[in-house]
């Protein structure tokens, strides 16, 4: 049995009675729970599907930068007394 401690979480706001920091929340043979502690409200959330891929975007594509590896030398010029 593999089950995670039940935890209050922060901010969080209760939809059947709207108290806030009432809702806690926990996981139990890989099933998210969550309850309030105030007027008895439980959920179990549904196991998410992590097989679908990713769509691609300009955010999660690796950026491709140009390979500049030439050497350049620079001369420092002192500007003439005027």
């Amino acid at each position: 049995m593999t089950a995670t401690p039940k935890r209050f979480i922060a901010g969080a706001i209760c939809p059947r009675c709207a108290a806030m920091d009432r809702i806690r929340s926990w996981e139990n043979e890989g099933v998210l729970y969550r309850e309030c502690v105030s007027c008895d409200f439980f959920e179990q959330l549904p196991v998410e599907d992590t097989s679908s891929p990713e769509m691609e975007t300009r955010v999660n594509q690796p950026r491709e930068t140009p390979a500049d590896d030439t050497i350049q030398t620079v001369r420092i010029i002192t500007p003439p007394d005027r």
